[in-house]
């Protein structure tokens, strides 16, 4: 420990994913939680109380942190359309960046922020907290192990019954959070699927988005940890269900859905994959529900067979915050410029000009270009 470099810390949001990042780094050997930039005065005191950040280093704007707290690192949960501000403006200054998902609004705004990272020679992380769930490190393992074949179809969905995170709130404003549940809660769906499938290449998507419930007022959460604060002249101007068809490198297909209110008794969430040996899925439902399920099927010597394998510990937020500070130390950042989660952008931009097309629209492989969107 004597020789670990003390890691100067800063969180830019002071929701609940900002404090899953706090008591992240407060429990990690060698980092300091010293600086936290949010609007809401009544959580920065609290919050920089039981951190015991010194009230200069509290702010209420993030570039003020920025520009005073000299840090190391910085967690950006901040509403999505300040990633990319945030983000550049933290890696011009040489400060490795762990950023919520999605990456940003849009594909060319994701790609100035790796852009940002390669130039600066940083890390751009992004969190994906939910693929560091115990059930999906699982599945993963099974899944490479060869045990169910070759992944040909798979599904996987984020129900729920009634979510909308608070009329007129930035995520229900396309020009703050760039869209609806797609981008809220589908992404991880996507990223789970996909990290699962060992990373395909999506060659198309065909898609279609719903808006049945916020324009009319209904659906909106009940949640306490899910209400949003509006915005005086807030709007809904977002989808609140979205359905695609992905068609994968090597002819394999994966369906992906989202919405954030829907006529289904309970909020449901589950990943389905379908091999040549075997098939497995993984389901759970709301946030305070306990349920959670996973099977897998296949046949040992004819015979029709169930497994479910231990499940380890789930890691979530703390997991993702621990890995990036392992690759700050590490200091090669290769593979850590948010590239990934550029090709998860990419991939949720041909969704919608897909959905507003009326049509199917090829994902372009050629680094720098996308498909067309009006998103």
């Amino acid at each position: 420990m004597s020789d670990l470099k003390i890691l100067r810390a800063g969180v830019i949001g002071l929701g609940w994913a900002g404090q899953q990042h706090m008591a992240a780094y407060a429990e990690a050997p060698g980092v300091d939680l010293v600086a936290l930039a949010g609007k809401e005065a009544e959580s920065l005191t609290t919050l920089g109380d039981q951190y015991g950040v010194v009230a200069n280093l509290r702010f209420f704007d993030w570039q003020a942190l920025l520009d005073h707290a000299e840090l190391d690192v910085v967690s950006v949960a901040a509403p999505t359309a300040l990633h990319r501000p945030i983000a550049l403006t933290a890696l011009d200054c040489g400060v490795h960046v762990l950023c919520e998902k999605p990456i940003a609004e849009n594909a060319p705004t994701a790609r100035e922020m790796v852009t940002a990272a390669e130039r600066n020679d940083r890390v751009l992380d992004i969190v994906f907290n939910h693929r560091r769930r115990g059930d999906v490190q699982a599945l993963k393992v099974i899944i490479d192990a060869q045990v169910l074949g070759k992944i040909y179809y798979a599904k996987a969905g984020w129900l729920r019954r009634q979510g909308i995170p608070g009329l007129g709130s930035w995520f229900t404003r396309r020009a703050t959070a760039g869209g609806g549940p797609l981008m809220d809660i589908g992404v991880h769906m996507l990223d789970m699927a996909l990290y699962l499938l060992g990373e395909p290449q999506v060659q198309s998507a065909t898609a279609a988005t719903y808006a049945e419930f916020g324009p009319r007022g209904r659906g909106f959460s009940v949640e306490p940890t899910m209400r949003k604060t509006g915005m005086e002249g807030g709007s809904f101007d977002v989808e609140d269900l979205s359905t695609a068809f992905l068609r994968l490198e090597a002819g394999g297909t994966l369906l992906l859905e989202s919405s954030w209110a829907q006529w289904i008794p309970k909020d449901h969430c589950y990943v389905t994959v379908y091999g040549s040996d075997g098939g497995a899925t993984i389901e759970w439902g709301a946030p305070s529900d306990p349920y959670r399920s996973m099977n897998i099927w296949t046949e040992k010597d004819g015979i029709p067979a169930l497994l479910q394998p231990q499940i380890p510990p789930d890691g979530r937020h703390r997991a993702c915050v621990l890995d990036f500070l392992d690759t700050v130390r590490a200091g090669d950042y290769t593979n850590h410029r948010g590239h990934q989660a550029l090709a998860r952008a990419e991939i949720v931009d041909a969704c919608y000009a897909s959905a507003d097309a009326g049509h199917e629209v090829t994902l372009v492989t050629e680094p720098g270009h996308l498909p067309e969107s009006s998103r």
